[in-house]
């Protein structure tokens, strides 16, 4: 197995699991790769430290994986990011998991919900910047969100 640190072409980076180098040539060539943070499917390959076992016999104690600090092993996106993007990505998840997603009735549902006419919840959705600016108008707490194709799907 091949972990490689990748990087988009504007510069978030991750990791990419690949059986083999020609697997991620392969999938490189084919246009499969691309950034989960902005989908950017101009991928290159950054330089990483190999991890090398330099002893003869593995003490049963020591993590498989590097620990930080406190001895915690830290497994995710991204691997080598910056931590404002990191934090980014925990922050939108938690959001999506605690909103529910009404689509194209978002400006349609949070006035039913600011006039009262149906029960209070967390949503989101998508709607124009203009209907955007006048339900702010209309004093209905809106905030936009980036589109984060990684948060749509279980990182691989």
């Amino acid at each position: 197995m091949k972990v490689l640190n990748l990087q988009c072409a504007h510069q978030h980076e991750f990791e990419g699991w690949f059986g083999s180098e020609a697997d991620f040539t392969d999938q490189l060539a084919r246009g499969l790769l691309n950034c989960p943070l902005c989908g950017d499917t101009s991928i290159q390959k950054m330089l990483s430290a190999p991890r090398l076992n330099l002893r003869a016999h593995r003490d049963d104690k020591a993590p498989v994986e590097p620990a930080d600090a406190t001895g915690r092993v830290e497994l995710g996106f991204p691997a080598s990011g910056s931590p404002l993007q990191a934090q980014l990505l925990k922050a939108m998840r938690q959001v999506l998991a605690q909103t529910e997603d009404v689509g194209e009735r978002f400006a349609d549902q949070a006035r039913a919900m600011h006039h009262g006419e149906v029960e209070q919840r967390n949503i989101r959705g998508r709607t124009s910047p203009e209907v955007a600016m006048e339900l702010i108008e209309e004093g209905i707490e809106v905030m936009p969100l980036p589109s984060l194709p990684a948060l749509k799907e279980t990182l691989q």
